[in-house]
């Protein structure tokens, strides 16, 4: 963990304790940069596996794949899935809506305000809203 500031890793400590989860080497270096720099983020596992082999820390992509499973678990990202493809995990776990660019797959947040859902249909019996996820796909014109 020797690229990553001091700061990162003490950013993504005190993100990392606001769960239950351990701090081990690899969730403390996973949080850092994830957090570290204080800026929310879309990610994909993939790309924090090759992030964390930058910072010159060995994770196998298997161990980023349970950390951020774990991170999930916990509430600290929240996982959203478009087209089946994969999994892109935000740092920002409130309730928000996104944009996803079709073209190059990115995800951005989008803003909720104004946003008005209604009209759901009929919750089957004895069910309740949990949640609303709202991705609103784009592509050029054209």
């Amino acid at each position: 963990m020797d690229v990553l500031s001091q700061d990162a890793l003490e950013v993504g400590r005190r993100w990392l304790s606001h769960s239950d989860l351990r701090p081990t080497r690899q969730r403390l270096l996973l949080a850092a940069l994830l957090k570290g720099d204080g800026r929310d983020r879309h990610v994909t596992a993939e790309w924090l596996h090759d992030a964390a082999r930058r910072s010159g820390d060995k994770v196998s992509l298997a161990t980023v794949y349970n950390t951020l499973r774990a991170f999930t678990e916990a509430g600290l990202v929240q996982e959203i899935t478009v087209d089946g493809a994969g999994s892109i995990f935000d740092t920002r776990t409130d309730d928000h809506a996104h944009f996803y660019f079709e073209g190059d797959g990115a995800l951005a947040d989008a803003g909720s305000e104004g946003l008005t859902i209604s009209n759901l249909p009929d919750i089957p019996s004895g069910m309740e809203v949990a949640k609303i996820d709202v991705v609103i796909r784009l592509r050029p014109k054209g």
